[in-house]
C-alpha cells in the first residue's frame, strides 16, 4: 500500500532523511518511532505530497507521489501533529467545507459528514462552535476532516500530542476501530505506549537513517538468540549463576541490579528443568520469569546499536 524506497530529503547542508527504504502492506498499522528531531515528521510530508525528496521514489496505493499527486491525495487521510481547525465554523460547517474540497457531490455531503461525525464521536456536537471544543475534541474533528473522503490510507503524525489520559486511550480505541474497518494506518508517535498494543509493524528513524523495519516478533527473533529469563534469589547468586552457565541451553548469564539475567534458547520445559536444577542444590530461589519484551524495550535496544 505504501512503498518507500531509498527517500533522502537534503535542506541545504542538512540531510533530514538519509536513504530510507520500507514498505507498509494494505490493512496494516505501521509505527513510525524515533525521537524528537528525528525524520518522522519531514518523511510523512514527503509521503502525504506536500514536500519533494531529494531523492528516492514513494508510492501510495501503486500512485507516485511526485507524478501523480492528485491521484495519490485521493487515497490519502492526512491529520497533521499541528492541525489547524477553523475556530469560527460549526463542526458540521467545517467537516462540509472539507467535504466540497474533495468534490463530493452535494446531494452526498450531508450523509457523508453524518457519518464521519457519527464514526468520531462528534455527532453530538454538530452545531458546536470549534473554538469550543477541548483537545480532545478538536483531535476527533481533525481526524474526521481526514476521513470525509473515504481514504484507503490514513497518515496520523503524533495524533495524541497534548491529549490528556482519557483522551490518549478514547483516540486509541478509534484508531484501533478504523483498522478493523480496513484502513491502512501510518502512524507516527515519540510515546512508545500509545503504539505498543495496536501496531502490527513499526519501523524505527534515528537522526534520519531507518535502523529497522518490520513486524515486531519478527524484529524480537532477529534481535536476540534466545529468551531472556531473569532469576532472583536470595543471598549471593554466584552458587546459582555457576549451576546455571553449565546448562547446556544457557547461552549466558550476567548479574544485573541484583538480579540474574540469562539467554535461554530450550523450550518451557527446559525452563522448568533450571529451577529444578537450582532447587535440587539448594539455591533459595525468589522469582523465575521470561523477560517481557514490549515496544519500549525494543526501542531502547535498537537505539543504544545493538541492530545494525
Amino acid at each position: 500500500m505504501i512503498e518507500v524506497r531509498n527517500l533522502t530529503k537534503q535542506f541545504r547542508n542538512t540531510v533530514a532523511v538519509s536513504d530510507i527504504s520500507f514498505t507498509i502492506d494494505a490493512g496494516e498499522v505501521f509505527g513510525f518511532i524515533g525521537p524528537n528531531g528525528a525524520g518522522k515528521t519531514t518523511t510523512i510530508r514527503m509521503i502525504t505530497t506536500l514536500l519533494e525528496p531529494t531523492s528516492g521514489t514513494i508510492t501510495v496505493d501503486g500512485h507516485s507521489v511526485t507524478d501523480y499527486p492528485e491521484d495519490v491525495r485521493t487515497v490519502l487521510g492526512y491529520m497533521a501533529d499541528d492541525s489547524a481547525v477553523y475556530e469560527g465554523m460549526e463542526v458540521w460547517e467545517y467537516l462540509e467545507f472539507f467535504a466540497s474540497a474533495y468534490r463530493i457531490p452535494p446531494q452526498k455531503r450531508k450523509v457523508v459528514c453524518e457519518d464521519v461525525m457519527e464514526l468520531t464521536d462528534l455527532g453530538g456536537l454538530r452545531k458546536k462552535i470549534v473554538s469550543e471544543l477541548s483537545k480532545g475534541m478538536k483531535q476527533r474533528l481533525s481526524l474526521a476532516r481526514a476521513l470525509v473522503h473515504d481514504p484507503k490510507v490514513l497518515v496520523l503524525d503524533e495524533p495524541a500530542s497534548g491529549l490528556d489520559p482519557r483522551a490518549r486511550i478514547e483516540f486509541r480505541e478509534l484508531v484501533k476501530e478504523l483498522h478493523a474497518m480496513g484502513k491502512t494506518i501510518f502512524i507516527s508517535s515519540h510515546i512508545l505506549s500509545e503504539l505498543s498494543d495496536m501496531c502490527t509493524t513499526v519501523g524505527i528513524i534515528e537522526s534520519g537513517r531507518l535502523l529497522v523495519s518490520g513486524r515486531i516478533d519478527d524484529i524480537l527473533k532477529r534481535m536476540r538468540q534466545g529468551t531472556e529469563l531473569v532469576i532472583c534469589v536470595e543471598g549471593p547468586p554466584d552458587k546459582a549463576m555457576m549451576l546455571l552457565q553449565q546448562q547446556p541451553q544457557v547461552q549466558g548469564v550476567a548479574l544485573e541490579k541484583g538480579a540474574i539475567r540469562v539467554v535461554f534458547d530450550g523450550d518451557s520445559a527446559q525452563a522448568s528443568a533450571l529451577i529444578k536444577v537450582l532447587v535440587a542444590n539448594d539455591v533459595p530461589l525468589l522469582s523465575f520469569q521470561e523477560e517481557k519484551r514490549d515496544l519500549e524495550s525494543l526501542f531502547m535496544q535498537i537505539t543504544r546499536g545493538t541492530v545494525a
